[in-house]
């Protein structure tokens, strides 16, 4: 098969070919027809992401696919199924591995290349708002980095679930796309003046931030009495720190989420938010914004999409 591997920290993808990898117990093996791409797949390839895979390896967190093969003891899918599937890694090549448990069918009607972002940006969005957050309808919620492949999509969840959106995202057409997906309010700022325009539209309830660093320390100052932040990602290369004194002071929540780590420690939390995200997907109520598809050799140049933060919505390689 081939694969787009890294074969050192930091070192641009190579295009391999590779034998394909048998299952394990409990495992499917996939013939992959998409893979989202997201910013874990850079930290991996940078060697800075908290779960990276011994060298060489293929990148690739989340694939459409089609079922080849099952391990010993594998079940709940049948060979030949088309699925969307969490791999972890080895999402960039013409076969993979899964845990047969994270395999779901998905609608004959959903595209691949839709199938293949929808589980990590959508399901950290609903996982967060929705199971950590306890998002109310009403409230407000300030989503920084709005346009990128998970802001968009909390922007998407969090008016869904009756929340007044206030969108924080760089340049008019970011702004638009934001807007497009239901945001209330539109903000184009320096993080120092983030506080005040926050503040101007009554604070925040609820602070979605996969960015950190000096909008982090802003949207803190912005947030309501008993308001609660969600830390999803470091964008912006600095991880935040929290002023106890604040959290005390208004009593904040800081709510940490790791999505990935519930495949292991919970992951009936993951299938109950993937049937809801299906489930909203058949019925209208989530439209993914897939705003690069490139083939398998161009892994690298979709990943620099992410690294300059040029991608709106999803990223997609396909097969």
């Amino acid at each position: 098969m081939r694969a787009m591997r890294v074969h050192g920290k930091g070192e641009r993808l190579r295009l391999d070919e590779v034998a394909a990898p048998a299952p394990g117990p409990g495992q499917a093996l996939l013939r992959v027809r998409a893979c989202g791409l997201n910013f874990a797949d850079t930290l991996m390839v940078s060697g800075s992401y908290q779960e990276t895979p011994q060298l060489p390896f293929a990148p690739g967190i989340e694939v459409c696919a089609t079922v080849e093969a099952l391990g010993p003891g594998a079940g709940g899918v049948e060979i030949g199924a088309r699925v969307a599937a969490i791999t972890g890694w080895g999402g960039f090549a013409e076969m993979a591995l899964a845990p047969a448990a994270a395999c779901a069918p998905i609608p004959e009607a959903m595209p691949d290349e839709v199938a293949a972002g929808l589980q990590v940006a959508y399901g950290t969005s609903h996982v967060a708002l929705g199971h950590r957050a306890r998002l109310a309808p009403g409230e407000r919620l300030l989503v920084l980095g709005a346009a990128g492949g998970v802001g968009l999509t909390a922007v998407e969840i969090g008016k869904l679930m009756g929340a007044e959106v206030i969108a924080v995202a760089r340049g008019a057409e970011k702004l638009a796309l934001a807007r497009e997906k239901g945001a209330d309010h539109l903000l184009d700022v320096q993080p120092e003046q983030l506080r005040d325009a926050v503040k101007a539209l009554g604070g925040a309830d609820v602070v979605y931030d996969p960015v950190g660093g000096a909008f982090w320390r802003e949207a803190f100052r912005a947030a309501n009495f008993g308001g609660r932040l969600i830390p999803i990602g470091f964008a912006s290369g600095e991880v935040p720190q929290i002023p106890a004194n604040i959290l005390m002071v208004k009593n904040l929540d800081v709510i940490g989420l790791y999505w990935g780590a519930y495949l292991r420690h919970a992951p009936h939390v993951l299938a109950d938010s993937l049937r809801q995200l299906l489930a909203w997907w058949e019925e209208g109520r989530i439209a993914p914004h897939v705003s690069h598809v490139l083939p398998l050799e161009r892994a690298e140049e979709g990943l620099d999409l992410l690294r300059s933060r040029q991608a709106t919505g999803k990223v997609v390689l396909t097969m």
